[in-house]
């Protein structure tokens, strides 16, 4: 089979060329190998055909001797990869293109069409099958034997052919079914874009040494994909993520802890324009950094600046962000005087060093997150009110899970399956209904670590469930391994302040407050999770 090329990118000028390992057991190797003549000369590429605990292996007893920048690989064998080797994974993706272009084939051959997708559904789907009329049966795998009983039932259910992965088409042959391979040659070199990227700025923060420990800078490797959930509350976020994503303005994101407001950052730049090959992702947690270090870090320093700085000086993070995206997670912690220059970066779009005297042009769209109430530190005098309307152009409020009850049983159910394959252990056959017969303790729960709390949740559950493959996952197991679920809802903060009879209270004062529960709490003097359980209780 030919495929069409096209011209290579230019070639890096920094000192060696990186080092790139793909790993494909599947008719995925086929793509890599067609494409690797184009990048060849940006990097040194080898292609491992071996999967899963080999591949890992052998990565692992390579690294001892050797030196990898990045690996690509996809689907499960990507997520395989993830967390049992040292180097950085890319994860190759098929786009939403490749899957209509996938399921147009595959119609060519027959009226009935299964697609097999890794670990959650494809969203899209149903309004592009329902549009062109097609009869798609969709399933979803995290484990080999999860996409084999996925496809022996899409067999018996009398689908012909079968849409995925190398895995799910392999399995798909295997099981006298035709295969649509869902890959195309634009992914695999998005893939290779993004590898050529995270190995730039793995040997840039390599070498920053100290900065390192303090910022995260790298290469956005969440998507759309990534910010799970079904719910009306998830499918308006991610529709307002693609929505932002077309706009250079800045964006104030809003939610609490573990409710994944670096993941919607970095899903708006994977979305934007500056997606591409050299336009970074850069992550600050403005929190996390000395407040004497702060100032340095976000806009560099000249040699001789302070004591102890760098000699030749050092590019601050807006530099290094130059033509991406600027994260700057926990913005309600920056100092006051820094607030000032933050504003001035944002007003002329250029940077001084500190020291210097040459303002430096950037190109930098930021993106900033925090968890508090910046309007209240604005009227507090805690927050400049330029900074914070120049920051909010665009606002994103995140869900809490609580908030999300249709989401918390898939998600616990997926995290928990991701955790077992971890392991190495395998989930019980029956164990979406084991999820659902434990509702009433994980849906009654507050969640006040949101998603972040229940993805750890299920990793200390998979430990036990991994150490004792005979234990059911029942209730009064889930509470023995997390005793917090059966406990108490936490006690009101401050006594509730007597106003309107309690039975119209909550109802009342959440109208007149547009349903903003924060501002609803506040009034009435009570937590959250008291307003949550009074409205759980219909008073």
């Amino acid at each position: 089979m030919s495929y069409p090329t096209r011209p290579a990118p230019a070639p890096d000028q920094g000192a060696g060329k990186p080092v790139i390992w793909t790993v494909s057991v599947s008719r995925l190797s086929d793509l890599f190998r067609h494409i690797t003549p184009e990048y060849d000369h940006l990097a040194h590429i080898e292609a491992l055909h071996l999967g899963f605990d080999e591949a890992a292996r052998h990565i692992r007893e390579r690294m001892a001797t050797e030196h990898c920048d990045v690996v690509i690989a996809a689907g499960s064998n990507a997520a395989y990869l993830k967390g049992r080797v040292s180097v950085p994974v890319v994860v190759a993706t098929a786009s939403g293109f490749d899957v209509m272009q996938a399921l147009a084939r595959a119609r060519r051959m027959s009226a009935r069409i299964g697609f097999v997708h890794y670990q959650r559904p494809v969203a899209e789907l149903a309004e592009f099958t329902a549009t062109f009329k097609l009869a798609v049966e969709q399933r979803t795998y995290v484990t080999e034997d999860d996409a084999r009983a996925s496809i022996a039932e899409l067999k018996a259910a009398g689908v012909e052919v079968i849409v995925g992965a190398g895995l799910i088409v392999d399995l798909a042959e295997e099981a006298g079914l035709t295969p649509v391979f869902v890959y195309s040659l634009e992914s695999i070199r998005r893939a290779f874009d993004d590898a050529l990227e995270m190995a730039r700025l793995t040997r840039l923060e390599s070498g920053r040494g100290r900065r390192a420990a303090a910022a995260d800078s790298r290469r956005a490797r969440r998507g759309l994909a990534d910010l799970r959930g079904e719910s009306p509350a998830m499918e308006r976020l991610r529709q307002t993520v693609v929505l932002y994503a077309r706009s250079p303005a800045t964006v104030l994101i809003h939610g609490e802890t573990g409710s994944g407001k670096e993941l919607v950052a970095q899903a708006i730049h994977r979305e934007s324009p500056r997606r591409g090959a050299n336009r970074p992702f850069v992550a600050v947690n403005c929190g996390a950094i000395a407040e004497s270090l702060l100032e340095s870090e976000l806009f560099g320093h000249e040699e001789g600046a302070f004591t102890g700085a760098r000699r030749g000086g050092h590019a601050g993070l807006f530099e290094a962000a130059d033509g991406g995206t600027l994260f700057l997670d926990e913005i309600g912690e920056m100092p006051l005087a820094l607030q000032t220059r933050l504003l001035r970066v944002l007003e002329e779009r250029e940077v001084m060093r500190v020291g210097g005297t040459r303002p430096i042009p950037i190109d930098v769209r930021v993106i900033s997150a925090t968890h508090c109430d910046l309007e209240a530190r604005v009227r507090e005098g805690r927050f400049r009110a330029d900074l914070f309307y120049r920051l909010a152009v665009l606002r994103l409020a995140l869900p809490p899970l609580r908030d999300r009850h249709a989401d918390i049983l898939p998600l616990a159910e997926w995290a928990l399956k991701n955790a077992l394959a971890a392991l190495g252990a395998r989930p019980h056959p029956n164990l979406a209904a084991e999820i659902a017969a434990c509702a009433p303790l994980l849906q009654t729960y507050a969640w006040p670590g949101n998603v972040r709390e229940l993805r750890n949740l299920m990793e200390r559950l998979a430990l036990f469930l991994a150490a004792e493959p005979l234990q059911a996952l029942t209730p009064a197991f889930l509470l023995s391994v997390a005793p917090e679920l059966g406990a108490p809802p936490t006690a009101p903060a401050i006594a509730p302040v007597p106003a309107a009879p309690a039975r119209d209270t909550v109802a009342d004062v959440l109208a007149r407050f547009g349903g903003q529960r924060d501002a609803a709490a506040r009034y009435l003097g009570i937590s959250r999770t008291t307003l949550w359980r009074r409205l759980k209780a219909g008073n």
